[in-house]
């Protein structure tokens, strides 16, 4: 058995230690925002926070995580960075099909955590491990800057 601290709550799982956290959250918990793209943590659309840093659910096992916080994309708004960026995300219309936007999402609020007035090349760099197939990059920049501003 394994207890883990995700969105502030206490949950404890049968799982074996090497499961990858992407499927503790999904199939044993039950949080499916956290989505499955390519399984070997290149797209990011698993991105999860690991005590305020975006980590790939699908590399992390879960027997590795520890006491350390999880916060899924289901309770990222509850923060200050993740609403605006939720926000932001919004007003400027970043979504198109939707599949990458909890991985965008939480890749985004992770970077507003750390530097809170991001640099167009910034961006570029935290945003480079969570691909959108429907290209939405512009749009993506700028609602983080907006975020950023607000």
């Amino acid at each position: 058995m394994i207890t883990l601290q995700i969105n502030n709550q206490s949950y404890t799982v049968d799982a074996p230690g090497d499961m990858p956290l992407l499927w503790v959250l999904r199939d044993l918990i039950g949080l499916t925002g956290t989505k499955y793209g390519c399984g070997v943590g290149r797209c990011g659309a698993c991105t999860v926070h690991l005590d305020g840093k975006a980590e790939h659910s699908c590399k992390v096992s879960v027997g590795s995580v520890g006491k350390r916080a999880i916060t899924t994309i289901e309770a990222i708004g509850n923060t200050p960075n993740g609403a605006r960026i939720q926000k932001a995300w919004i007003e400027t219309k970043v979504a198109q099909c939707g599949y990458c936007q909890a991985g965008q999402i939480m890749t985004a609020t992770a970077l507003l955590n750390h530097t809170p007035k991001p640099s167009d090349a910034d961006i570029d760099a935290a945003m480079s491990g969570t691909l959108c197939r429907c290209g939405t990059y512009v749009r993506l920049r700028q609602a983080i800057k907006n975020a950023a501003k607000a």
